[in-house]
């Protein structure tokens, strides 16, 4: 029997789960069990969570086959907990470090008590952390244990369950289960509290309790379900009524009860407007109610509240509601004034556009930053002209990239007159990162992020605690995300990053990146194409090597001798090199060049292309490998500064531990993987296969028209093409029977 039973509820926390999974596993503390329940989550949560319990026996999961909310998930964990204590913990939470074993060694130190309450501190997206405003009640003065009368002021703590441990039997004894509904806390929290013989405190921060910008929280939820509170404060009547031992907490719990109808009155973003005068009636009257005899309301500002809740009128409650409003739209608007004076005016005629009706069969595509016409919105463009070729579709370029603009494809410089109206009036606006700062949301508008690549490398908010790589402000870069509606992903890792560290209200899109769509349905002659346009000859081995860019260097830093690489493959092989590498060099490096054994690809129109001709991929920590993956042909990665990038830039996972391919960390030990059957042989395959399976989850070729049917076209989500079982797709075929697939490079 475990001393800890950790009881985690889940539900749509995909984003959130894995870090809070992390957090008690990695404890220094290991004598815990933990009851995952998954509340039928329709995001993935579950699967997480089995494969978590695969690789670590402490973790046992419960799957409900229906939703059934928050509270009864608890009591699903609580059925199956075997320890002498339960805590809970919320799934997007975490524990801090340390925290088990100091709660495990204060429950020892404190004689085991009923009850151990510890402390918490608030986590927000841009990492400031705020301990609880009450630490003081939790000082360890006086006896180790007591009851709560020696110290009732602990009522006045927010009252969660998850900052507590309770010992199991007692539980059992004092039979308490959660309810069903919104703030199904306060019966289970007053009533163990309340019943507790010996009571011990903590004066640490055990939980990070973090303060989502969007979701997962129901105080920040406009919903009629707040009137659950009701429901909630007549069960902690009830359970008094029935221990008339405990009769002397009826003043103390009914104070709680006036003040938290009175918060949930206050504060705005949580009843509908048509909705609080009823709330404040049905209010008025628990408060009149239950109103203990000779009960002495609390002095200040609150007295005269509970004297409105006693007479119930409501009018002069709500001109004392709407006076408060008043002042707090006033600062609103005057910081919505600030700000507009610093980002300046906009233009008048922008200004002017945006008064204009939507422009229902228009839309704004826009990729890398205006740079060029490719990636996922170049194939969601591709297939708009397909399926709905009613819409009239226009690029966003800037002017030094317009004579890169394939022929046929119509466009509008950025900042012209034609851009403002474009942007100003399109239903539609997709794009692979992020619009400008001056571009305005319209209601009605419709923005797609379609991203453009999977994260190795850190992305977003986790940023933030790597200086050292940016200089973004994550404000405003979260007021951008707040304009999307729709975020496409590739695969399951990929909706999970993205979905925390850009915490904004868009749906996901698990159709898989468009862009690679070709990669599943081109053909043998597309493939023969693609290296007859790079001048490919017959015979030849092409490696593409694509390696990223690193933030912590101001200029380019070669990683590889190219011309010393070049000559020790071999006449047959071809490296074709995607980045800016070519800084001059030497007569020789010009005759390899010309030779056509190095071929600068990088300003090739499509890396798709480059993709279907090559033969294998070289590369770092790019993103290029996972959209490689798909081909099923062989991925090498050449990582000799790892210790450094992961450092600087911070990694989601190792890729020397788990690479899609063989892994060289010197020019030498590249060579020799390039010159013998390393780079493809069977450890290689099978490392591959491992990472297709993790990575690969939505790429089948038909991720361009889930994207369009469902956004464009606006069909359910259900009517779209189901994504074929990875085992099912057949990639692109990889060179044809003139490449020597099976004949190892010539060693010189």
């Amino acid at each position: 029997m475990p001393k800890l039973s950790l009881v985690v509820p889940v539900y749509k926390v995909r984003g959130y789960l894995p870090e809070c999974l992390d957090s008690v596993l990695g404890q220094d503390y290991t004598d815990f069990e933990i009851v995952a329940v998954d509340d039928c989550s329709p995001d993935g949560s579950g699967a997480i969570l089995d494969e978590y319990a695969q690789r670590d026996e402490r973790i046992h999961v419960i799957h409900l086959t229906e939703n059934v909310g928050l509270g009864r998930a608890r009591n699903a964990g609580l059925e199956k907990v075997r320890g002498e204590y339960v805590l809970f913990l919320d799934s997007d939470d975490t524990l801090s470090d340390g925290a088990l074993r100091a709660i495990a060694d204060r429950l020892e130190a404190t004689g085991n008590p009923e009850i151990l309450v510890y402390d918490y501190a608030r986590t927000y997206w841009d990492g400031s952390v705020r301990r609880n405003a009450r630490a003081d009640l939790l000082t360890q003065d006086g006896p180790d244990a007591f009851p709560l009368a020696d110290r009732p002021q602990l009522l006045d703590l927010l009252q969660i369950v998850w900052n507590k441990a309770y010992r199991r039997d007692f539980v059992t004894r004092a039979g308490l289960t959660f309810p069903p509904g919104y703030y199904e806390d306060a019966p289970w929290t007053f009533g163990s509290m309340i019943s507790a013989g010996r009571i011990a405190v903590l004066d640490r921060v055990c939980v990070l309790y973090r303060q989502r910008r969007e979701g997962g929280n129901i105080l920040k939820t406009v919903s009629r379900k707040h009137f659950d509170v009701f429901a909630q404060y007549r069960r902690v009547f009830a359970f008094l009524d029935e221990h008339p031992e405990l009769d002397r907490w009826r003043a103390p719990l009914f104070r709680k009860m006036a003040d938290h109808y009175l918060t949930i009155l206050e504060r705005p973003g949580r009843l509908p407007r048509d909705a609080r005068a009823e709330f404040f009636q049905q209010a008025a009257a628990d408060y009149r109610a239950r109103l203990p005899e000779g009960f002495e309301p609390p002095a200040g500002p609150r007295r005269h509240k509970y004297a409105l809740l006693h007479r119930g009128s409501y009018p002069v409650m709500a001109s004392a509601l709407t006076a408060l409003r008043l002042r707090q739209g006033v600062r609103s608007r005057a910081r919505s004034t600030l700000g507009r004076s610093k980002r300046g005016a906009m233009e008048v005629f922008y200004r002017s556009q945006l008064r204009l009706p939507l422009d229902e069969n228009l839309a704004v595509f826009s990729a890398y930053w205006s740079r060029s016409v490719s990636c996922n919105p170049a194939a969601i463009d591709a297939e708009v002209g397909r399926l709905a070729p009613h819409i009239r579709r226009v690029w966003a370029v800037r002017a030094d990239a317009v004579k890169h603009v394939p022929e046929g494809v119509e466009y509008v410089r950025v900042g012209s007159r034609a851009y403002w109206a474009a942007v100003a009036r399109a239903k539609y606006l997709v794009n692979n990162v992020n619009f400008g700062d001056t571009v305005v949301k319209r209601e009605g508008q419709i923005h797609v992020q379609t991203h453009h690549g999977t994260p190795l490398k850190t992305m977003g908010l986790d940023q933030q605690k790597y200086p050292a790589s940016t200089r973004m402000d994550f404000a405003k870069l979260l007021q951008r995300c707040d304009r999307w509606d729709f975020s496409i992903s590739s695969n399951r890792f990929t909706t999970s990053v993205w979905e925390r560290v850009y915490p904004s209200a868009y749906t996901t899109l698990e159709t898989g990146y468009p862009r690679n769509d070709i990669l599943l349905t081109a053909g043998a002659e597309e493939v023969r194409a693609a290296r007859e346009d790079l001048g490919l000859r017959p015979g030849t081995t092409a490696f593409l090597y694509m390696p990223t860019h690193r933030e912590y260097q101001s200029g380019f830093v070669p990683r590889l001798d190219l011309e010393r690489l070049a000559e020790r493959l071999g006449p047959d092989v071809t490296l074709l090199v995607r980045g800016h590498y070519f800084y001059g060099g030497t007569s020789r490096l010009s005759e390899l060049k010309s030779a056509g054994r190095i071929v600068d690809v990088s300003e090739h129109p499509s890396v798709e292309r480059l993709y279907l001709a090559s033969d294998a991929l070289i590369t770092d920590y790019s993103s290029a490998m996972f959209d490689y993956a798909n081909l099923d042909r062989p991925i090498v990665v050449f990582a000799d500064d790892w210790d450094t990038y992961s450092v600087v830039r911070g990694t989601y996972f190792d890729v020397l531990r788990q690479p899609p391919g063989a892994v060289a960390t010197t020019q030498e030990e590249l060579t020799d993987l390039l010159r013998t059957e390393g780079w493809r042989d069977d450890r290689a395959t099978e490392a591959r296969a491992r990472f297709r399976r993790r990575f690969c989850d939505f790429d089948d070729g038909h991720a361009a028209e889930r994207v369009v049917r469902h956004v464009f076209l606006g069909e359910p989500l259900a009517d779209l093409p189901p994504i074929v079982p990875l085992n099912e797709r057949v990639p692109a075929p990889p060179p044809g029977p003139d490449v020597a697939a099976s004949d190892p490079i010539s060693v010189l």
